[in-house]
């Protein structure tokens, strides 16, 4: 049967393939901060308006050049292309689903939401050792930075409690206590 009506299972389309830490709930929005979406759409414009054009100009050139087989610029071009096309599929379903909610426009208060910047510190220890983590969408969370998803076990503990709360979740070195010191919107 041809190639052309043939349609050709691509792997990365779907929530299913990507990491846990990456997939939305089922039947959740996929919130994300007003930053985190001009990323996204950044993200896709350069995709789309420098990087594919210069990819398929490549991959025409190699065509030219006659036998397709063995030429290396054709294949890995064409590689790119899909690869290409397939994180454009996956940031216009993510664009196209975004719940974008500014943190600002809450204005200030003493409970944890979606957004928030928050100052914790272990319920257990006696030092001062805080740490600030601010709650984003799953495609902005960066925890070297000091940003974590909404999802993972630490926001969704953390949602909702306000300052002064102690609040207990499951960290992969076992159950903490937290103390929530500030709760910041910025």
């Amino acid at each position: 049967m041809n190639k052309a009506f043939v349609k050709e299972t691509v792997d990365g389309d779907d929530e299913e393939s990507l990491p846990p830490s990456q997939r939305l709930p089922p039947g959740s929005k996929n919130y994300m901060t007003p930053r985190g979406f001009q990323a996204l759409r950044v993200e896709l414009d350069a995709l789309l308006r420098i990087e594919r054009p210069r990819i398929v100009e490549t991959v025409a050139w190699a065509a030219s050049n006659g036998d397709r087989s063995e030429n290396g610029d054709y294949i890995y071009g064409k590689k790119r292309l899909r690869e290409i096309d397939r994180r454009v599929r996956f940031l216009v379903g993510r664009i196209d689903n975004a719940e974008v909610v500014d943190p600002c426009a809450r204005g200030q208060c003493d409970q944890v939401f979606f957004g928030a910047t928050v100052t914790i510190r272990d319920a257990e220890d006696d030092d001062d050792a805080a740490s600030v983590w601010q709650i984003v969408g799953i495609d902005e969370a960066d925890a070297s930075s000091g940003k974590i998803s909404w999802i993972s076990p630490l926001a969704r503990a953390l949602l909702k409690a306000r300052e002064g709360d102690v609040v207990r979740f499951m960290s992969p070195s076992g159950a903490r206590e937290v103390e929530i010191v500030t709760v910041r919107y910025e």
